[in-house]
Order: C-alpha cells, then structure tokens, then sequence
C-alpha cells in the first residue's frame, strides 16, 4: 500500500465513498436474496452457511446455488487481485478500473436477467448464470475494497463494525463526537457508516429495487457504481482528494 493510500485511508471523502458502496452492497444482497433464490452475492459468510446446511442435508436451500455463489465471487477476487496490484504498481488508476469492472459484470447479469426473465425476477429455482455474474462483480468489489483500506469498511459485511462500535462507546460512554480526537471521531464514523449503510441499502433494495425486478435492479445498481467510478476518474491520482491513488 502506498504512503498515499495510507493518509487517504482516513480521509473524510475516501470514507464516503465507502459508505455509498457499502450501501450498494445491501442493495445487491437484498436483490439477490429477494429476487433470485434466496442467495447472498455480497455476504460471502451466508453462503458458506448456507452450503453448509444444505451438504448436511437440513433446510430447503440446495448445494448449488451457494456453492456457484461461492465459487464465482472467490474467483472474482483472485482476478482483481491480481490485475489492480498490476495496475497500482504501475500507478494506474486501478480504483475506477475496479468498480467498472464491477458495474460491467452488473450490467452483464442485468441484461441476462432481463433477457430470460423480461421484468420479472429469477424463478425460485434459481438461474446459475445470473447469480455468478452478481458474486463475481462483488468478488472484484471484494479486492477493490481490500486494497483501499480504509479501517472498518469492508463495505461487504458489518459484523466487526457493530463489534468495533459497542466497544467504542463502552470504552467512552460520555464521549460525544465533538469531545472526541479528530481520529476517533473518524473511527466512530467509519463504524456508524459501515452499520447504517448496509441497513440502508438492505431498504433501498427491498423497497426501491426489489420491485423493479432483477433485470432493472441490477442495472440501476450498476449504474450507480459507474457514477462512482467516473468520480474516481475525475480525482487526480496522487492529489489530496483521490481515491486510489497508486
């Protein structure tokens, strides 16, 4: 990681890019859950469970779906890993090239769900194809994240946020953010952010989204991850306000 990646870990514009993401990450999982099967493509933790349960022959959830999902968002972060640690040390803008990979993988399933399906969602047994482009796209989500590093904002899970948060407040009770140092008030926020995002984006999704059918939500997510990507490639890499600098 870079000296600038480092000092842009805790930059206050860095961790609002991430909230937004990490909305758009509960969005794609109430999509996904709600609308194709019920399978996590951001939550890789509720696949393996749910592949556990269901090689232990309990529940109604069948082995391939999960282990599709699995598969396809492992294999989504070993590609990204390898091509944005090419792309950073070469000091591209590997940052904006990750979230298009991600978009482009979304606007693939969009389309494939609209072109089987028209409007409608996936049928209960689920569509293989549709579910792997969505956990692919979060696998590359997964290695873009991981090497923005920014503490407590995976953007895919919120376990060790809330964690993290308890923790926080019951350390300093009394403190409000304003009597806080400047990084803890940072900490605090990246944690709040993290929590509430994935919250907001499990809403935005089931009530925004869900009924837009999986074709359509899928490409308006991707269409938000573009926007996303276009400001990445407006920053200048290496100035005081870019994100993914190499």
């Amino acid at each position: 990681m870079s000296d600038a990646s480092t000092v842009l870990a805790t930059d206050a514009r860095r961790v609002a890019v991430m909230t937004v993401l990490t909305v758009l990450a509960g969005a794609v999982d109430a999509v996904s859950f709600l609308t194709m099967g019920k399978v996590f493509c951001a939550l890789a933790t509720g696949n393996v469970l749910f592949l556990s349960f269901a090689l232990a022959g309990e529940g109604v959830v069948p082995v391939a779906r999960p282990a599709t999902a699995i598969g396809a968002f492992m294999a989504g972060a070993a590609v990204a890993g390898v091509v944005l640690t090419h792309l950073a040390d070469r000091s591209g803008p590997w940052f904006p090239v990750g979230l298009v990979c991600e978009a482009a993988l979304l606007v693939c399933a969009g389309a494939l769900a609209l072109a089987r399906y028209g409007t409608g969602t996936v049928p209960a047994a689920g569509d293989h194809g549709v579910v792997a482009l969505v956990a692919l796209a979060m696998g590359v989500r997964a290695s873009t994240v991981l090497r923005v590093h920014v503490p407590g904002m995976p953007t895919l899970l919120s376990q060790t946020a809330i964690a993290e948060l308890i923790n926080d407040v019951l350390r300093r009770p009394r403190a409000a953010l304003h009597g806080m140092t400047a990084q803890q008030r940072l900490a605090r926020t990246r944690w709040t952010a993290t929590v509430g995002g994935i919250f907001s984006g499990g809403v935005l999704g089931a009530l925004l989204l869900v009924p837009l059918g999986t074709g359509r939500a899928l490409l308006v997510l991707a269409a938000a991850v573009l926007l996303l990507a276009g400001a990445g490639m407006v920053a200048r890499p290496g100035g005081p306000g870019a994100v993914g600098a190499g």
